[in-house]
């Protein structure tokens, strides 16, 4: 079974350090892209059972009722399984009841939140448009429709202290939510806060930053099981486990990324492209080494690591031949433990240098 990846590259506001592929929200334009969605799907979906919906952007939630309604008309093509994880991104200045009421009547059952922050001058920096207040409101009416609810957090801004910090995990601890997904602040090109020549926060604080998260979070029953994400149990995503089991799924819309038959595609970000029809920019067909290298990489992201007997099993090959491990295991940095390797979670803040040393 396979994944689904939907992009609506629609926002009501341009936050400070997206660069993800996204437009101002103009409700014709939209309606065409959405036309133009519905194409992309009959053209490339292979009438296969999905397990999990996960509907991103850009703000879906930005869109129109009258969009939001042909949008799920349109993911009525896929074949789902009875257990099926739907996930829609929403803003907190767009939650009400009537959307609210569109997501639970069209099966959504898990929706992500972009908190980003509690404070004033963070929200300022990054360019949401709501309050601590707004953000304790909302996200108590969404508990009124649905359980499994995910916000996401930023930290390490330059802008932002440690006590800041403290407070900011402090607050969201007190939301009582079931998933958390937090993201240390990187600048990336083609952003405001690039454009601007801001410079990231020190690597020292933004280390303590997230030891300070991982243990306040864990104190609280949350499971660390992934780099940035945190769950009560039985909340994991899965759809994002999707991704770090390097399984295969699909991607939609302008500038997704799919993974299908061994072929990792990306789609344009030309939106012009895209509603003539020519929704592919890249496709690459992965070598069986390179899928290989990909299991790694990815399986390493999870707390619990790659499981030894099913990557023999799906690949025939032994691990430990494949990869230069003994020095690592020997170092401390990877745990070779029933039946598992995986990164100490002291060490997983240094993944990629890790991962460096036994590719």
């Amino acid at each position: 079974m396979r994944s689904v990846y939907i992009h609506i590259p629609f926002c009501n506001s341009i936050c400070s350090y997206c660069d993800f592929c996204k437009f101002l929200h103009d409700d014709v334009w939209a309606y065409k892209y959405l036309e133009m969605l519905e194409k992309e799907i009959k053209e490339y979906y292979e009438n296969d059972i999905v397990k999990s919906i996960y509907i991103g952007g850009g703000t879906p939630s930005s869109l129109s009722i009258t969009n939001l309604t042909k949008l799920f008309k349109i993911i009525k093509l896929f074949k789902v399984t009875n257990d099926l994880e739907f996930t829609f991104e929403c803003n907190i200045n767009d939650i009400n009841d009537e959307l609210l009421n569109l997501l639970k009547e069209n099966n959504v059952n898990r929706i992500s939140i972009g908190v980003e922050s509690f404070n004033k001058e963070n929200l300022e920096f990054l360019n949401r448009n709501h309050n601590k207040e707004d953000i304790f409101n909302k996200i108590e009416k969404c508990k009124q429709y649905f359980d499994n609810i995910n916000v996401d957090l930023i930290y390490a801004l330059p802008v932002e202290s440690f006590s800041t910090l403290k407070k900011d995990v402090k607050n969201l601890l007190k939301l009582n939510i079931n998933h958390i997904s937090t993201y240390s602040l990187i600048i990336e090109e083609h952003t405001i806060l690039y454009n601007n020549k801001i410079k990231p926060i020190d690597e020292d604080m933004d280390y303590k930053m997230y030891k300070y998260i991982c243990k306040k979070l864990k104190k609280k029953g949350y499971i660390h099981y992934e780099v940035s994400n945190f769950a009560k149990k039985g909340y994991e995503s899965k759809h994002n486990l999707t991704y770090w089991n390097n399984q295969e799924y699909y991607g939609f819309g302008l500038s997704s990324h799919g993974y299908i038959n061994s072929m990792r595609y990306e789609n344009t970000r030309n939106f012009n492209k895209y509603l003539d029809g020519k929704f592919r920019f890249n496709e690459l067909l992965v070598s069986n080494r390179e899928e290989i290298e990909n299991e790694l990489i990815l399986g390493l992201r999870k707390l619990e690591g790659i499981d030894i007997e099913l990557f023999k099993k799906k690949f025939n090959k032994d691990i430990f031949k494949e990869f230069k491990l003994d020095e690592a295991i020997k170092k401390g940095y990877i745990i070779n433990s029933n039946n598992h390797l995986y990164i100490k979670e002291d060490n997983i803040y240094i993944m990629n240098e890790i991962i460096n040393m036994i590719m």
